[in-house]
């Protein structure tokens, strides 16, 4: 039933309220604090919702595969670092509740298929990992959180066909991206970010390394393309949604960075790293080979999981609050 509010502040207090809950993982390089008047966008966004009554509904792209470089990551499929993350996102979900009846609901929109041919991932493997994520949400009762991948709008046509219809339906020319990258800070940090990734992400290079780097800055400026084209196509499909990234955002940007997990670089994700649990119970993200010096691996289910420095209180199992962090 439709949320009725007699005041007209209401639904500003209350839109005020629900993003007072995400300012704390905001993924951001920005150094200086902000409030919730600082984010129009995502005001106006929840506005929406609270004035309708409706739960609000956030989209995420991310999750798209684990990285191809196993000095980074345990395997191909989700592993500690989905599960946190996972929890994390259906816990702030919960969260809306006490503020906002009605509720939240996510969709983590799996991106891997959209660029997996640039990223060197087969899309077999991106199938297993999405199919996998899917599972952990059923297995772990997260029925605050789905996912949404281009099966979900294309069906069961060719990979490669999916690619090349959302480039040209909705992707930007090359043109248009390096005169951007040119002029706006953002797009030039995130177009070092991604050819950083690409770089490290890349095992058993047979060229140089001034080499790679080119075919990396090449590769990135498709990552960025297809990234828009898949923004714009999840826009065409989820319309009211807000719109919640994996990157670091500006302040007051249509979209809102969030933080899944504490890690000390704000580029890193569970995708390209391996979970260690500290001694003091929290987690952090860091290198698998990092990682590995520094706990001991702990399986789950048969599968590599995480490594642990010590602390026991939590390897088994996932809490609702999946970690603390000093940021």
């Amino acid at each position: 039933m439709p949320l009725t509010t007699a005041p007209d502040t209401l639904p500003t207090s209350t839109s005020a309220a629900i993003l007072n809950l995400l300012l704390p993982h905001h993924r951001t390089t920005d150094q200086a604090p902000a409030s919730a008047e600082a984010f129009p966008h995502q005001l106006r966004q929840i506005g929406d919702f609270v004035r309708a009554g409706d739960p609000l509904t956030f989209t995420l792209p991310g999750f798209p595969c684990k990285s191809p470089n196993p000095a980074k990551v345990l395997g191909r499929l989700p592993d500690m670092g989905e599960r946190l993350s996972l929890t994390f996102l259906h816990t702030l979900c919960r969260e809306i509740e006490r503020v906002y009846p009605p509720g939240a609901h996510l969709v983590v929109c799996s991106d891997g298929h959209v660029f997996g041919d640039l990223i060197g991932v087969p899309d077999e493997h991106i199938d297993a990992y999405a199919d996998e994520l899917r599972a952990l949400i059923r297995d772990m009762g997260l029925d605050r959180l789905s996912v949404f991948d281009l099966r979900d709008v294309l069906g069961d046509l060719p990979h490669d066909t999916k690619r090349t219809h959302i480039n040209d339906r909705y992707a930007p020319t090359t043109d248009a991206l390096r005169a951007e990258i040119r002029t706006d800070d953002h797009a030039l940090a995130l177009y070092r970010g991604i050819t950083r990734f690409l770089v490290e992400d890349t095992a058993d290079y047979p060229g140089t390394r001034s080499a790679l780097q080119r075919e990396c800055r090449r590769r990135a400026y498709g990552v960025i393309q297809r990234s828009r084209a898949w923004g714009d196509l999840i826009a065409d499909h989820h319309p009211r949604s807000v719109r919640l990234s994996i990157h670091p955002q500006p302040i007051g940007a249509p979209k809102f960075g969030i933080r899944l997990l504490d890690a000390p670089d704000a580029w890193t994700t569970p995708w390209h790293s391996a979970a260690l649990h500290r001694t003091d119970g929290t987690w952090t993200l860091m290198p698998r080979t990092k990682a590995a010096q520094l706990g001991r691996l702990i399986h789950r289910n048969g599968r590599p999981s995480h490594f642990s420095s010590g602390h026991t209180g939590m390897s088994a199992g996932v809490t609702s609050r999946p970690y603390r962090s000093a940021c």
